[in-house]
């Protein structure tokens, strides 16, 4: 369905040094720098998938959306997404995708919201049946009622990140891109849009690319993350797998009576050391539990201690170091 073969691209960038001299000079001589952003990525998401799109700032994800939604031209390669070229075949490519970019908006800012939807009917072309029987269900799922007929400039971040969800979705695309689209949302909220894109996803078949640095946006909806840093994809493979490899890791949290100096132990990372409290992950593969706390136990007055399995987030964080991103 999505078929990306070496794709690259790189942005030229003006630089100029901080002071007034400097500004000056730009004015008759600018100096530039050229970032990749993409090197040469290539990758193959099926119908149906939930794939997580992650890595650290700057590591060229959103580059790689604007890509597949056909806003960026790549210097290099191919793509092709359901038989099109999203740039060559824009007008036609777009019907079949709908595109959430947490910082960016594509409802009007000062009308209502539920006439931003009726303007993306007439955009989109969407049939009264099919447009009314998207909004329903759109409005009830997400919880739109209450703020619908406001405008978007006085909602709040999450009221407008769920509009912005339902406003990707009114013309059924086959495709779903999402960026950052938990972006200000409380608890409740964020649960809500997760089971919402699950269902959805598992209804309709709908294909989801999902980019996050929320760890737990993760976890709970892709069966399989693509890494990418520096421009170049660094890992791709399912998050049980990812697990599994990380399931020697265990998260070691102790406390004890004041004590200011940080212990290092061998097979071990200190995560967090405070005057009563120490967060340890241990390499089980390499040492035990219970040796960690004999060698704490010679130099601490330990009160309680908890063994957990490693994070997600932590996970991720080491694959982030594994790779030196």
């Amino acid at each position: 369905m999505i078929t990306l073969n070496n794709i690259s691209k790189t942005f030229k960038v003006a630089k100029r040094n901080k002071g007034t001299k400097a500004a000056f000079k730009s004015l008759f001589r600018r100096e530039y720098k050229y970032i990749k952003a993409l090197d040469n990525i290539s990758f193959n998401i099926d119908e149906g998938e939930i794939v997580g799109y992650i890595g650290p700032n700057g590591a060229g994800k959103s580059t790689t959306i604007k890509v597949m939604s056909g806003i960026l031209v790549p210097d290099s390669g191919s793509c092709t997404i359901m038989g099109f070229n999203p740039w060559h075949d824009r007008r036609q490519y777009v019907k079949n995708i709908g595109v959430v970019f947490g910082q960016r908006t594509q409802l009007w800012w000062d009308v209502p919201i539920a006439d931003s939807f009726d303007l993306l009917k007439d955009i989109y072309k969407i049939p009264q049946n099919e447009y009314k029987e998207n909004f329903d269900l759109l409005t009830e799922t997400l919880d739109l009622s209450e703020f619908i007929n406001t405008p978007l400039r006085q909602v709040s971040l999450g009221q407008r990140m769920r509009a912005e969800i339902a406003a990707s979705l009114l013309h059924s695309p086959k495709i779903l891109f999402l960026d950052e689209p938990t972006i200000g949302l409380d608890a409740v909220s964020k649960l809500a849009v997760r089971q919402f894109i699950k269902t959805i996803n598992k209804e309709k078949k709908l294909t989801v690319i999902l980019t996050t640095h929320d760890m737990n946006d993760i976890e709970a909806l892709t069966d399989r993350i693509i890494l990418i840093g520096k421009g170049k994809i660094l890992h791709d493979g399912s998050m049980q797998k990812i697990k599994h490899d990380f399931d020697a890791y265990r998260t070691l949290t102790i406390t004890f009576d004041p004590f200011d100096l940080p212990i290092n132990i061998e097979h071990t990372r200190l995560v967090d050391w405070t005057s009563e409290r120490a967060i340890y992950q241990v390499d089980t593969s390499k040492t035990t539990i219970s040796n960690v706390l004999r060698r704490l136990g010679e130099n601490l007055d330990i009160h309680d201690m908890t063994s957990e399995s490693c994070p997600v987030e932590e996970i991720i964080a080491r694959l982030y170091r594994e790779y030196e991103i």
